[in-house]
């Protein structure tokens, strides 16, 4: 497989690096001297000194026959355009664009098969913010993503000395096995200890610390979630903070919820503007890490403080000091993907980071198969794929326990028109069922190879 990136920021740069350790074929394009110059030293890839929408730039990097064209620059407008330049070159299968501007994103005749045609246009302040607004939802759940249209709910649970499990084996449970009722079933697909992904075996002991990934039918989520944290936890009082499109985006959600939510934004413009539209959320403008304003709005009573502001050092200062000063719970935004463990190490209870969202979107049109949907998790170091088993694969038909598979990935659920199933050994895949996999990065290769490639058969 053959992808041309356009654009070595955060997304570029991390997307060209994991591909290229899966021995893809990665051209890299940037105007940037000193960007170009670190990919070269740093990664395995080709690079080209230009401007990614002009003709002759993609031609030298050879559209011609590429696969996948993938524009993550800073600008919409390069974005879309070399997307358009590509289409006019070549017919090259799949064209994936980065558009932050949501004029852009709503006007769908832009982006239809008849102007742009793209195949994907990533919006991650988007994905943010419906990440933000699950774990809101799911209070207790540190990571939250959904398969299956919403039927299959991987949840990441962070342990600490009173939460179920602590101490003891995975195949110990019982209590577990105990309280679960009408045949439901959950799988501890991962462990994610002191920054590495370990798939458990029967004899793992949990401990605390750990975030369990927990795969589980829709219905029961929240159930699971305060049997493993041993708390009934609600989120009624809400801090956004910053000055961004992510922040205005999620008062605009946050004000059609029966919680108590407030803006604290420092650009006077922003919160003029958002006043205008806002109704339950108020507005307040200030500086989002002073200590005075956060003792003035009782952070203390605060049950999540949110800092989504574009200044990631701020986020991280203002969410701190939140949670030194009392607040229960925060988020903080953070662009670059190494400081997430970082991050969290220091206090930070959750980050989020759009350039991960961005990657997951993007990995769904690169994986082969008939994927449905990629989730990237813990920095890119783990994958969780949706796909579909096709008669030809010779995965279906056969007890699980049967499939040779890598030993660094795991089948967490199968999903057959109405019913899902959390799998055990015993259990069949048949034709057209929808099939969740969890993979460690270093299985993802192994993956395609013996089940993504032969779901399609070629």
């Amino acid at each position: 497989m053959k992808v041309i990136i356009v654009g070595v920021g955060e997304v570029g740069y991390h997307l060209a690096k994991n591909l290229s350790n899966e021995a893809k074929d990665v051209i890299i394009i940037d105007h940037d001297e000193e960007k170009i110059s670190l990919v070269e030293e740093t990664l395995d890839v080709q690079a080209f000194l230009g401007n990614g929408s002009s003709p002759a730039v993609l031609k030298e990097a050879g559209i011609e026959d590429a696969d996948i064209l993938v524009a993550v620059t800073d600008s919409d407008e390069v974005n879309m355009i070399a997307c358009l330049i590509a289409s006019s070159q070549t017919i090259i299968p799949k064209r994936i664009a980065r558009i932050r501007n949501v004029e852009y994103i709503k006007n769908s005749k832009i982006l239809s098969k008849d102007y742009l045609d793209l195949d994907l246009a990533i919006n991650p302040e988007e994905e943010v913010v419906k990440n933000i607004i699950r774990l809101i939802e799911y209070p207790g759940a540190v990571d939250f993503v959904e398969f299956a249209h919403g039927q299959v709910l991987l949840i990441g649970l962070k342990l600490d000395e009173i939460s179920y499990g602590v101490g003891k084996a995975v195949k110990d449970l019982s209590e577990l096995r105990n309280y679960l009722k009408n045949n439901n079933k959950v799988l501890i697909v991962a462990i994610s200890r002191d920054n590495r992904i370990i798939i458990p075996k029967g004899d793992t002991i949990i401990k605390k610390g750990d975030i369990l990934y927990v795969m589980m039918e829709a219905g029961i989520a929240k159930d699971i979630i305060s049997f493993f944290t041993k708390r009934e936890e609600r989120v009624k009082r809400v801090i956004v903070a910053g000055d961004s499109n992510i922040s205005s985006f999620l008062a605009n959600e946050l004000d059609s919820m029966p919680i108590q939510s407030k803006l604290l934004c420092p650009n006077p413009d922003r919160c003029a503007k958002c006043s205008e539209v806002l109704d339950r959320v108020l507005v307040i403008q200030g500086d989002i890490t002073d200590s005075a304003i956060m003792r003035d709005e009782n952070i203390q009573d605060v049950d999540l403080f949110i800092a989504v502001s574009e200044n990631e050092s701020n986020n991280i200062l203002s969410s701190l000091l939140a949670k030194r000063m009392g607040a229960k719970k925060v988020i903080a935004l953070v662009n670059r993907i190494y400081y997430i463990p970082l991050v969290t190490t220091l206090g930070v209870d959750i980050a989020v980071s759009p350039h991960l969202a961005a990657i997951s979107s993007i990995l769904h049109f690169i994986r082969r198969g008939k994927v449905l949907s990629v989730a990237a998790l813990k920095e890119g170091e783990a994958e969780v794929i949706e796909t579909v088993a096709l008669e030809t694969s010779d995965i279906v038909n056969k007890p699980i326990k049967d499939i040779k598979f890598p030993k660094d990935a795991i089948i967490g659920a199968v999903v057959r028109g109405d019913d899902v199933i959390i799998p055990d050994g015993n259990d069949l895949i048949f034709p057209d069922d929808r099939v969740v996999i969890f993979a460690k990065k270093s299985a993802i290769s192994n993956v395609e190879k013996k089940l993504m490639v032969k779901l399609e058969y070629f």
